[in-house]
């Protein structure tokens, strides 16, 4: 086996995946070989082949793990009111992808790269994903705490909202990510007609 000297399987998958998530990141899938990404790990590139098939399986799979770990992690109570289900939900997609920029920044540029049948899942599970805000939101309607003519399209704008603070927001500027979730929440209230 083509192993560097001090690799050990326990941990080079994970250091694989880790690599392949920055370099994904910071060059884009297509510019971005295997061989980099063993450089990065320090394995030879063969070794790769251990852990993945290929890089487009590799793209895919931390993809789907993003997703599968985001819809993991989203807890709603569905009896709860509304705005505060709604205001978790702000809070909360702020917090995790805040803390994830490189899997953020992957999982909306690069679908591009995925092969017809990845693409198909990848997006399923985005819809399951948009389901759970498109489900509050519909609950707010039908109690009149929410005026939105279109629940399914308002879960789009309101996630595309929230997913951009990733662009913009630094740590140590003016405000805290506290401060940005409790702004970004009165935008939201705002656009959903919440009192």
């Amino acid at each position: 086996m083509a192993r560097t000297t001090g690799s050990h399987s326990d941990i080079t998958g994970p250091r694989l995946r880790q690599a392949a998530l920055e370099l994904f990141a910071a060059h884009g899938f297509a510019a971005v070989s295997m061989r980099q990404i063993a450089a990065r790990v320090g394995v030879q590139a063969g070794a790769l082949y251990n852990y993945t098939p290929d890089k487009q399986t590799l793209l895919f799979n931390l993809m789907q793990d993003h997703m599968l770990e985001l819809l993991d992690a989203f807890r709603d109570d569905p009896d709860a009111p509304p705005p505060q289900r709604l205001a978790h939900f702000v809070r909360f997609h702020i917090q995790y992808h805040f803390d994830r920029p490189d899997a953020v920044f992957i999982s909306y540029m690069e679908l591009r790269n995925l092969s017809p049948e990845n693409f198909t899942a990848i997006e399923t599970l985005r819809r399951a994903y948009e389901n759970k805000l498109e489900a509050i939101l519909s609950a707010g309607v039908a109690r009149g705490d929410f005026t939105v003519q279109d629940p399914k399209i308002a879960s789009f704008a309101v996630i595309a909202m929230l997913t951009g603070v990733n662009t913009w927001f630094k740590s140590g500027g003016r405000l805290t990510l506290g401060d940005v979730q409790a702004r970004y929440w009165d935008m939201v209230r705002n656009c959903v007609g919440a009192g």
